[in-house]
């Protein structure tokens, strides 16, 4: 089982003014508050109550977060290897504080963050994370109008706990909301939404899938493309490298453009612009314009590069980069792996290390799965 990269970021004051029906926490005048009233801190033991569902799997973790109460005392205490990757004043945590962990755990390349607080917790991570990485909130504020916490604290423990196994888990788009505090003591529910972030959720199987068979698989395959065509519209500049295997040669099809079922196609604005593409070919359009790479499941073992793909060379990979890597698979494609990572053998053991960890693979129109990448 690879290392599974697990940043955490813990608001300390969340929920402190709830009790006490100080109606949130937002601003150091309302903690002091909080806290000259007798409240008590309560998002670490919250967390606890996450972190317990994969005490387990301790040495397939590596925990990734801030100094003292921010994360790295819990993550600690509970025998998690820790790494700190910001430190923070012992004595009082701001939103900056939230932002700027955030802003360390992208650096790690973290396959998941967990977070502990409420809606302003949520909207600070999502002001520096925004959809780079999946997140999963562990509800801990007074206020959870936004829809990236789990139901409970448990709740998100067990969806994390799926993802270290290497369960298939479906990957959604969640809303971040928060309401004014201000107008709220006065009686008055403001909510504004602030924007979206990836969060992971037990899978949901579609019943394409679940009825099985070619016709139903058809079916699938054809709401893949959907989902490609629909980014190649909203991005008309921008060059779809287009890999080997069926499931893309079905987007291809989908947009009635000839395909080469073991090549590389390159496609711009839906039209298509070099067939047969070499490496030179490729890195010629990447290295100068906007790109994504539409990949596949290559043979029975779950490669992604290094088996039949050979034009997707390292150069062409880092040109690329890692975050317009469009994977698209079936999900009884996926289930046919039983659990094995996917496979990246391109031939330089940096750039597979670098590709290593979590990525969203699309199964579906609007239907996402997060699913790993082995380590080289």
């Amino acid at each position: 089982m690879r290392t599974f990269k697990l940043g955490l970021i813990i608001n300390p004051f969340a929920g402190i003014g709830g009790a006490l029906a100080l109606k949130g926490s937002d601003g150091k005048e309302i903690r002091e508050k909080a806290l000259a009233m007798g409240a008590e801190k309560r998002a670490n033991a919250k967390t606890r109550l996450a972190l317990e569902e994969i005490a387990s799997l301790h040495e397939n973790i590596e925990i990734y977060t801030a100094s003292g109460e921010m994360g790295e005392d819990l993550s600690r205490s509970m025998g998690f290897n820790t790494q700190v990757v910001y430190q923070t004043d012992p004595d009082q945590t701001e939103a900056i504080d939230s932002q700027n962990t955030a802003a360390k755990l992208l650096d790690a390349q973290v396959d998941l963050i967990l977070f502990a607080g409420g809606d302003g917790t949520a909207r600070n991570i999502y002001d520096i994370v925004a959809d780079q990485v999946a997140v999963l909130g562990v509800p801990a504020g007074c206020k959870i109008h936004s829809g990236v916490y789990a139901i409970t604290p448990k709740s998100a423990g067990r969806v994390v706990k799926m993802l270290i196994q290497g369960e298939i888990v479906s990957l959604s788009e969640a809303e971040v909301k928060d309401i004014d505090e201000d107008k709220f003591r006065q009686g008055k529910v403001n909510a504004k939404y602030y924007g979206e972030m990836r969060v992971p959720t037990e899978l949901r199987y579609i019943q394409a899938v679940k009825m099985g068979g070619k016709e139903s698989e058809n079916l699938v395959l054809i709401d893949i493309a959907a989902q490609i065509i629909e980014m190649m519209q909203e991005l008309p500049e921008t060059v779809f490298v287009m890999g080997s295997g069926s499931t893309v040669a079905t987007i291809m099809q989908e947009l009635g453009l000839d395909n080469t079922l073991l090549g590389v196609d390159l496609v711009v604005n839906q039209q298509l612009v070099h067939q047969d593409a070499t490496e030179n070919d490729i890195l010629n359009y990447v290295e100068q314009t906007p790109s994504k790479l539409v990949i596949t499941l290559i043979g029975g073992q779950g490669h992604l590069f290094g088996r039949g793909n050979q034009q997707l060379s390292p150069a062409v990979l880092r040109a690329v980069g890692r975050q317009n890597i469009c994977v698209v698979a079936t999900k009884s494609k996926i289930q046919s792996l039983q659990g094995r990572p996917l496979i990246s053998d391109s031939g330089d053991m940096h750039l597979d290390a670098e590709l290593a960890g979590l990525i969203p693979v699309i199964t579906g129109y609007r239907d996402q799965v997060l699913y790993p990448i082995a380590e080289s």
